[in-house]
């Protein structure tokens, strides 16, 4: 592989680096939420005889606080990982919808790290991809999933201008910026 094709180094990108490191643990926090929600479910029918859903029901009728307890803790870690497994979903489908090359990197982001098995190897995840991206090669889908990755990490956290800054200077120079004439 040239050095041009290869993996990004992450203390070059930290944006990659970010982006790589959260879809890499994807499927270890799927299965943490579902294990949690779970045993919050099994506790709460075990401790009061209901379901969660019933219980914080009649909590919040009768006016109860549950501030500070291990409760309100459960429920607001199930509520952070949540939300953040939302925010990665929608971030995939706005990819996949609107990228010039969206359905392309769907498949590839799904296969490689969203799939809810993990495939064994990069021939496996080849396989899979085939029938939705046609001639993908070793190469091409390692810069494929680069690619992939970078697009994710832009809408994640956000389209940093720092790569397009002269440019975006051409159209809509700065008005502080501009030499008297």
């Amino acid at each position: 592989m040239r050095k041009s094709e290869k993996e990004p180094n992450p203390a070059e990108n930290l944006m990659y680096h970010n982006t790589w490191k959260l879809l890499k643990k994807y499927r270890d926090i799927v299965w943490s939420m579902e294990l949690s929600v779970q045993q919050v479910r099994r506790e709460f029918s075990i401790e009061y005889g209901s379901s969660v859903e019933e219980f914080l029901d009649s909590i919040y009728l009768a006016g109860a606080d549950l501030s500070g307890t291990e409760i309100e803790h459960h429920a607001k870690c199930i509520e952070r990982s949540h939300r953040m497994l939302t925010l990665l979903d929608s971030a995939v489908d706005l990819l996949r919808v609107k990228h010039k090359n969206g359905e392309t990197y769907y498949w590839i982001l799904y296969y490689s790290f969203f799939s809810p098995q993990e495939l064994h190897n990069v021939d496996e995840v080849i396989e899979k991809i085939r029938p939705h991206v046609q001639d993908i090669s070793y190469r091409t889908f390692y810069r494929r999933r680069r690619e992939a990755i970078e697009a994710l990490g832009s809408l994640l956290w956000g389209y940093t201008a720092r790569d397009s800054v002269a440019l975006l200077e051409q159209f809509f120079p700065d008005e502080n910026h501009k030499k008297p004439p």
